[in-house]
């Protein structure tokens, strides 16, 4: 087989790294942005009702980003597992392909 041919597992799991990484930022940027609307609440009565609908948004987005930094790290090991499993076979076969 060519290596076009072969997916890049490496490659695979960095794009997932980086990928869960972001998710983990999106997380502490809503995070924030969650405490923000709730210290506007106290501050602003007249508003609290709308700056407590952002905030509950912003929770549901930090929420999501954890499900999607989760996702991510799981298709990264996933991809690790298969690169290990790929090296194993074209050990087995002679194959001296170098992997990362």
């Amino acid at each position: 087989m060519s290596d076009k041919s072969q997916p890049d597992y490496h490659k695979q799991e960095k794009h997932h790294k980086h990928m869960e990484q972001l998710g983990k930022l999106g997380v502490v940027a809503a995070n924030a942005y969650a405490m923000h609307e709730k210290h506007k609440a106290k501050k602003d009565p007249e508003n609290s009702h709308d700056h407590k609908k952002k905030q509950e948004i912003a929770t549901a987005i930090a929420l999501g980003g954890v499900g999607f930094a989760t996702h991510e790290k799981h298709e990264k090991k996933e991809a690790k597992k298969q690169e290990k499993k790929e090296a194993k076979e074209a050990k087995k076969h002679g194959d001296h392909k170098h992997f990362h």
